[in-house]
């Protein structure tokens, strides 16, 4: 079951449960709500543009919608298993039709990401995939992320939520290091939520540069870059277990 609450000006998408698995505030629906999502789009620190962006989970749509409105530059693909929740979002959060450069696909996400055709074609891949118990990241497996690394262009990038217990983290962290050459992650937010960053090549790491990035991402698309850099400063500065 599928519904959907209002409080405070803000709209969410439940799957039956008090979980929350998107956020929209309706004044600004094409801004990013919840902070957690909003640190899926820190990979603008490292790269200017992307030509395809890819969610691989589509919740209320807030990265879709982002993406396509913010990214001009960018094609924007949402892969969602539940023909439900894409008609949810198209209904009730503002998600627009398909067009030129947006295109919603009803599939799984692993079909997806196993498709040689798809073979280096992604620039950035932004994984949020939960059921309705949200007990921990779908499947977290070797294969999917090796999955994942194959389908993306050589200086790709993937930003993944995990939403599980702090042993947890550990686990599916190490599975994604098997697979990328660099891995990064910050600090939890919302009780549970901690978004990795995982890297094809490993990137060269400036922090003076970063925060520059960060204060032009924050004056263009008002997004607390700042803080990312300042979690992941953090990071590197205290060790690479989860905080």
């Amino acid at each position: 079951m599928l519904n959907v609450l209002e409080s405070d000006g803000v709209r969410t998408l439940h799957f039956g449960t008090l979980a929350v698995q998107g956020a929209m505030r309706i004044a600004q629906p094409d801004d990013i709500e919840l902070e957690y999502v909003q640190q899926m789009m820190m990979w603008l620190l490292f790269r200017d543009h992307a030509t395809h962006v890819v969610q691989l989970g589509l919740g209320a749509a807030a990265l879709t919608k982002f993406c396509r409105k913010r990214l001009p530059s960018a094609k924007v693909t949402a892969v969602e298993l539940d023909s439900r929740v894409i008609d949810i979002c198209r209904s009730h959060f503002n998600l627009p039709a398909d067009d030129e450069r947006l295109t919603v696909l009803n599939m799984d996400a692993l079909d997806y990401v196993q498709d040689f055709s798809r073979r280096r074609s992604i620039d950035v891949l932004q994984v949020d995939l939960y059921d309705a118990q949200a007990k921990g990241p779908l499947l977290s497996t070797e294969a999917f992320y090796a999955a994942c690394a194959n389908c993306l262009s050589p200086q790709g990038m993937m930003t993944i939520n995990l939403y599980c217990d702090w042993p947890e983290h550990l686990q599916h962290l190490q599975m994604i290091e098997n697979a990328f050459e660099a891995v990064a992650w910050l600090p939890e937010v919302h009780d549970g939520n901690m978004v990795a960053i995982a890297f094809k090549q490993s990137p060269s790491v400036d922090f003076d540069a970063l925060y520059a990035r960060a204060a032009n991402i924050q004056a263009t698309l008002g997004l607390p870059a700042e803080t990312w850099v300042n979690g992941l400063h953090s990071w590197m500065s205290h060790g690479t277990e989860p905080q």
